[in-house]
């Protein structure tokens, strides 16, 4: 079965234009985190005056520290946003503060 196709054997072997549409929106919002990181620790971690061809130990661990941070803020923000969106759904209210 494939992940976009209709789940079954079509006679005109059509695909999900809506599994479609999902896939690229997860490419997009991956290739997104990924681009940020490198942006984001790229310009911490390493000076633009390229000395080596291979990263030094301090660049390898700045940027292992680096990734690693970003991740912890990305997952305390979406849980913030859970929680307020949770609340926000309880109260009735579209509004929420982090």
């Amino acid at each position: 079965m494939s992940f976009l196709g209709r789940g079954g054997p079509s006679p005109a072997g059509g695909v999900n234009h809506e599994r479609v549409e999902m896939a690229i929106n997860e490419i997009d919002m991956v290739s997104d985190v990924f681009n940020r990181i490198v942006s984001s620790c790229h310009s911490k971690c390493i000076s633009p005056r390229y000395a080596e061809g291979d990263l030094n130990k301090g660049e390898s661990v700045c940027i292992d520290r680096c990734v690693a941070k970003f991740f912890e803020v990305n997952k305390k923000v979406g849980e913030k946003m859970q929680s307020a969106g949770a609340s926000a759904q309880a109260t009735g209210s579209s509004s929420f503060s982090l």
